[in-house]
């Protein structure tokens, strides 16, 4: 696809090439992915429901790996490696890749060990004090460290919503992964809290980059810089299936998209 000089300058850290995702049908729940998500930056997969976005998400951290029967084909890459290659441990992916689910899932723990667990299970080998210090880093990367300094010995299940999604975010951070995959993260969460975890977002960019899947056109065009827009179309054998019709620069998308498509879903009048 072609995309502006300047977006041609950033660095690719995912890649995918003719991807085809199946679960128990022969006919693909989405085909023919082919895209770049550019490191230190935020991509938004937009479309109607059933169109493949979460799917494709979740092969970017092999989630679909845990789906009876769910098989990929084609390509992806991250960093230049293989990430279906069978000799890629599909843990070691989710700790460079991590997960932030659509609702709020902390550990029934407290705080602080909500986000020490990771940490530890893969082998952290500091002293107490080194990951108090890391439980804060974490905390504090995740915008909620001043909310909960006096209280890390409490549940996490005790935080509001949109506390406990940023707790989560705190903990899929402490692992220091290189991509936050999130999945619909602020759908469950009040319009105030929607706003703080967007503009937690543009601050994570700077050391992370981001993928999130969204059904709120608004917070795709104020957060994302990359838009990609899924649909779905029927199969030779009648059935649906979810197809990528476009990505740009999310400035291009929601201005001037290639794809009538696209427009029709950006406006209103379909999906």
């Amino acid at each position: 696809m072609n995309l502006s000089d300047k977006q041609a300058e950033h660095e690719s850290i995912l890649v995918a090439e003719d991807v085809n995702v199946f679960y128990s049908s022969n006919t693909p729940a989405v085909a023919g992915v082919n895209l770049e998500i550019y490191k230190n930056q935020i991509t938004a997969f937009i479309g109607p429901s059933g169109c493949g976005k979460s799917t494709i998400l979740r092969c970017f951290n092999r989630l679909n790996d845990l789906i009876e029967g769910a098989r990929v084909k084609g390509k992806i890459t991250f960093n230049g490696h293989n990430l279906y290659d069978p000799t890629i441990d599909a843990v070691a992916v989710r700790r460079h890749i991590g997960m932030v689910f659509q609702r709020p899932n902390p550990f029934p723990k407290s705080i602080y060990e909500n986000i020490a667990f990771g940490p530890r299970i893969n082998g952290f080998k500091g002293s107490k004090n080194d990951m108090a210090d890391l439980v804060e880093k974490s905390l504090r990367s995740a915008a909620i460290w001043d909310e909960v300094k006096d209280k890390l010995n409490e549940s996490g299940l005790a935080l509001s919503g949109g506390q406990q999604q940023r707790l989560c975010i705190a903990r899929a951070i402490a692992v220091e992964p290189q991509v936050i995959l999130m999945d619909e993260p602020c759908s469950a969460l009040d319009p105030i809290s929607t706003l703080r975890i967007e503009e937690l977002m543009q601050e994570l960019k700077q050391k992370f980059t981001l993928i999130i899947v969204t059904h709120n056109m608004q917070q795709a065009s104020r957060a994302a810089d990359m838009t990609a827009f899924f649909n779905t179309e029927l199969a030779d054998n009648g059935k649906r299936m979810g197809k990528l019709v476009e990505i740009d620069r999310t400035s291009v998308i929601f201005s001037s998209p290639k794809q009538v498509a696209t427009e029709e879903y950006i406006s209103g009048r379909f999906g």
